[in-house]
C-alpha cells in the first residue's frame, strides 16, 4: 500500500513554515536540500511539480520588514516583490543540479473554466517534455476573492488533479494528522492511514464544531478531499528534512496517508 516506487507524476507542496525560519527569513539550507532531492527524483524519470509558498516572506525579507502583512494590498505588493526573488533562488539552487525550472502562477478560474484548465494542463505537459520542473504559486497580485484558491494546500490538490498526478505530498511543520493537537496534548496519536474523510476526521482537523483545531490542518483535509475524489493518494509529512520525500517513495511508514479504498484495492 505504501509502495510508491512506480509513481510517474508527483506534486510536492511546501508551506511557509517549511521554507522559512521563525524569523520569517528564507531557510536557504532547507531549500537547497529540497532542490537536491527533487532534482534527483526527477533524474529517475519522474515528472515533478513543486507548489511553493514563500513569496510574501521573500518580499518582507527584501524590504527588511519583520511585521506580517495586514491588508490585501500589502500582501499583494509583498508577493509582487517576493515572487521574483523566490524564483531567482529556486533557479539558482535547481540550476546547480542541471535542472530547468518554470514559473507557473495560477488563479482559481483555471479549474472553473474547462478551456483554461485544458490550456494549463497542456502547458504542464509541454514543460515535462522540456524536462523542466514547474514551480507553482497562486497569482496573489491579481487574485481577488472570486479567483482565490485561498491556500496552497488546496492549490496543490487542484494542480495534482489537472496533471493527473499519481501522488500528492504536502510537507508541513507537523508529522501528519493527529487524534488531537500534539502541541497541547501529549497523548495525541499520529493517524497513519485515512481511507475516508468522515465527521471524525473533520472534527480532529478543526472542522465545524470542533475545539481542537490543529493549526492549518483543516486546509490539508480539504486538499485530501479533492485528491481522494480524483483517486490521487496524498501524504502529509514533516518537511523539516526534505529527504523524507525519499522515505515516502520508498514506502516507509511516514506521515499520514490519505487513500480511497478503490485505489487501495488496486495497489494491494
Amino acid at each position: 500500500m505504501r509502495n510508491f516506487a512506480d509513481v510517474k507524476k508527483i506534486v510536492v507542496k511546501v508551506g511557509t513554515s517549511t521554507v522559512t525560519y521563525p524569523t520569517g527569513k528564507l531557510n536557504l539550507s532547507r531549500l537547497e536540500k529540497l532542490a537536491r532531492v527533487l532534482s534527483d527524483i526527477k533524474n529517475e524519470g519522474r515528472d515533478v511539480v513543486l507548489v511553493t509558498s514563500g513569496a510574501v516572506a521573500s518580499g518582507l525579507g527584501r524590504l527588511g520588514l519583520t511585521k506580517n502583512h495586514k491588508t490585501t494590498q500589502e500582501k499583494q505588493a509583498l508577493a509582487a516583490i517576493g515572487q521574483g526573488i523566490l524564483m531567482q533562488i529556486y533557479e539558482k539552487l535547481f540550476g546547480e543540479y542541471g535542472v530547468v525550472v518554470a514559473q507557473v502562477l495560477l488563479t482559481k478560474d483555471v479549474v472553473d473554466e474547462e478551456k483554461k484548465m485544458l490550456n494549463v494542463k497542456n502547458t504542464f505537459e509541454q514543460l515535462f517534455k522540456f524536462g523542466a520542473i514547474p514551480i507553482v504559486n497562486e497569482n496573489d497580485v491579481v487574485a481577488i476573492e472570486e479567483l482565490e484558491f485561498g491556500d496552497n494546500d488546496t492549490l496543490s490538490a487542484y494542480v495534482a488533479t489537472i496533471i493527473g498526478a499519481d501522488l500528492l505530498i504536502i510537507l508541513s511543520d507537523i508529522d501528519g494528522l493527529y487524534s488531537c493537537d500534539p502541541r497541547l496534548n501529549k497523548d495525541a496519536e499520529l493517524i497513519r492511514e485515512v481511507f475516508e474523510i468522515d465527521s471524525y476526521i473533520e472534527s480532529i482537523a478543526g472542522g465545524a464544531g470542533s475545539l481542537n483545531s490543529t493549526g492549518g490542518m483543516q486546509t490539508k483535509i480539504e486538499a485530501a478531499k479533492i485528491a481522494m475524489q480524483n483517486k490521487i493518494p496524498m501524504v502529509i509529512a514533516n518537511g523539516e528534512n526534505p529527504s523524507v520525500l525519499r522515505d515516502i517513495l520508498a514506502g516507509k511508514d511516514v506521515g499520514t496517508l490519505f487513500i480511497c479504498k478503490e485505489v487501495l484495492s488496486k495497489r494491494e
